[in-house]
């Protein structure tokens, strides 16, 4: 299904180190996804090689430049198809404390698919993250917030930086344009400080840039605002 050889050597490149076990994790969710594509959309991104760059390699860039240790509490926005959620706990041995959250229910099946078949355990959420975001039980309870390819930067911090304890992260995969300017009104109203804006390429040669905000100060209680808000009022 995808190049194990490729993938060990593609995250060798990074400093991640990839066991046989992951390496068939990887396989086996590389199955998982392309299988169920095939019923439903979950990735425009169907060859099996580009699966393997623009998704698994992609999401494993966060760990070099990222040190996720083991045991953190980590709520992945917008999961979707599990990117960049269960790479990382693949390639961390399933030892994260993982929650991924998605408000679309037949996104949800898949996860729950893929994650036991995979042999991984993580909590599974279907529902918006600003809901979340008001919620006593999830809000600043988190010690690092992920989102990959899910909207602007100014919408992702107010989606995600309300469920980071202050000390903690929010780290946004996201393309080739900087949009960290445009977000710096609405990193430091929600309590963040842009920490490194790191630009990289994928073996591939796709641009790609990675945004580390710290939580430092208590997110305003008005904030997520509702969904609608978020869109035509952005901060």
């Amino acid at each position: 299904m995808i190049n194990r050889d490729l993938l060990e050597q593609y995250a060798k490149d990074i400093d991640v180190v990839l066991d046989n076990n992951m390496l068939s994790q990887f396989q086996v969710y590389a199955g998982e996804l392309l299988g169920t594509n095939r019923m439903y959309n979950l990735t425009a991104i169907t060859n099996p090689d580009d699966v393997l760059v623009k998704h698994f390699v992609d999401s494993l860039m966060l760990l070099k430049y990222f040190d996720l240790d083991y045991g953190m509490k980590i709520i992945d926005i917008g999961s979707g198809a599990g990117f960049p959620g269960i790479p990382l706990l693949i390639a961390k041995n399933n030892k994260l404390q993982l929650t991924m959250v998605d408000s679309i229910a037949k996104k949800i099946r898949f996860l729950e698919n893929a994650l036991q078949s995979c042999g991984l355990e993580a909590q599974i959420v279907c529902e918006r993250a600003e809901v979340l975001g008001q919620d006593a039980q999830y809000r600043e309870q988190y010690d690092v917030a992920t989102a990959r390819a899910v909207a602007n930067l100014s919408a992702l911090c107010e989606y995600c930086l309300p469920l980071v304890k202050v000390g903690g992260y929010f780290i946004a995969l996201k393309g080739s344009l900087d949009e960290v300017s445009d977000a710096q009104h609405a990193i430091e109203v929600l309590g963040g400080e842009t920490e490194s804006n790191v630009s990289y390429k994928l073996p591939n040669g796709d641009a790609r840039s990675l945004v580390i905000i710290r939580k430092i100060s208590q997110t305003p209680t008005e904030y997520p605002r509702k969904s609608k808000k978020i869109t035509t009022k952005p901060l």
